[in-house]
């Protein structure tokens, strides 16, 4: 088969590699239909991450199962699947209480960007649809298996309640995708931080209320005249800054909510600032396994439609194109098909 790899920052290769096959009972192999580059995985690609060797890259997808272990029984050969970035038993503890992403035999994928792909856990892990979904419905239902799952627990994270102010702090994939959440979870205020006009006009069409386009301390004074001097009851964090960590923690009330799902990067939270801030503060990465029924339901149905971060379309043997039109900002999210 064919597969992206990393062997340097800033070199990506479309590579022949190893076929994966069933190792565990628990396996599953699909066919890729449609694969991305998320903007984590720009921080390898950009240096900021270290990388030792050449490895295959991805851990969002959606495709067709090939093959399945003599364990797997949820899923079979020939059905659609979504699954997610971490994988799952769905039956340990943390599992049960709605924790998936930290299973207690958790793996992450990391071999997506690919015409196959061997997943571990297959039983917990993929969620089948009834039906193969028209090509329409492709672009949400691979958002849903990171960004769009990432963007919802920002906004459970932070706490978004029917009436509520909520601010988003990125304007990415993740950040647009918080966007979606906050509105369906019923925020009357949605405030997007968004210093990109194409951005910007996603945000307003998914539930963005207002835009501010100031950064650091001038977004804080932004957020605070925006809400009578006091701050947003919801701040969802969708970067992984040090700097975004810090305008989110103070863009939100005394009594407010941080949801914070961007990878950090060289971010530290001063345990006296945040203990005045008196605020709630929760993050890690997103239990996607738990909202995969519900979200795949609000794309089928048409509810919402986060494939619309999807802006570049490419073929897979051009994914370095992709990392290099999301690293230069022409590109928000570049989806791959093989």
């Amino acid at each position: 088969m064919r597969g992206a790899v990393i062997h340097a920052p800033g070199d990506v290769r479309f590579e022949t590699l190893d076929d994966p096959r069933i190792s565990r009972p628990t396996d599953a192999i699909i066919r890729t239909v449609a694969t991305c580059v998320c903007g984590s995985d720009l921080w390898p690609y950009r240096g900021a991450e270290p990388v030792a060797e050449p490895h295959p890259m991805g851990h969002e997808y959606v495709g067709i199962v090939e093959e399945v272990g003599s364990q797997v029984t949820h899923v079979r050969p020939g059905q659609f699947v979504v699954g997610s970035f971490a994988t799952s038993d769905n039956t340990c503890p943390n599992c049960l209480n709605g924790w998936q992403s930290s299973c207690l035999h958790r793996e992450f994928m990391s071999t997506c960007q690919a015409d196959y792909v061997r997943i571990p856990h297959a039983h917990g892990t993929l969620v089948a649809t009834d039906e193969h979904p028209g090509g329409e419905f492709v672009p949400g239902l691979l958002a849903v298996s990171d960004v769009m799952g990432t963007g919802w627990y920002a906004a459970l994270a932070a706490e978004v309640k029917p009436g509520s102010t909520a601010v988003v702090v990125g304007d990415g994939a993740v950040g647009l995708c918080g966007v979606i959440a906050a509105r369906e979870l019923g925020a009357e205020r949605i405030i997007a931080m968004s210093r990109h006009a194409s951005r910007q006009k996603l945000a307003l069409e998914f539930g963005a209320t207002e835009i501010i386009s100031e950064r650091g301390d001038e977004g804080i004074a932004r957020v605070k005249d925006l809400t009578g001097g006091i701050g947003a009851d919801s701040v969802l964090e969708c970067v992984g800054t040090a700097e975004s960590m810090r305008q989110a923690l103070h863009s939100a009330r005394p009594g407010g909510n941080v949801g914070f799902v961007g990878v950090p990067h060289e971010v530290s939270v001063e345990g006296q600032e945040l203990f005045f801030s008196q605020v709630g503060l929760r993050g890690g990465p997103a239990p996607v396994r738990r909202y995969l029924p519900d979200l795949i339901d609000r794309v089928l149905s048409g509810r919402i439609d986060p494939g619309k971060v999807f802006d570049l379309t490419l073929p897979l043997d051009q994914v370095a194109e992709g990392y290099k039109a999301m690293d230069e900002r022409r590109a928000i999210k570049a989806l791959l098909k093989p």
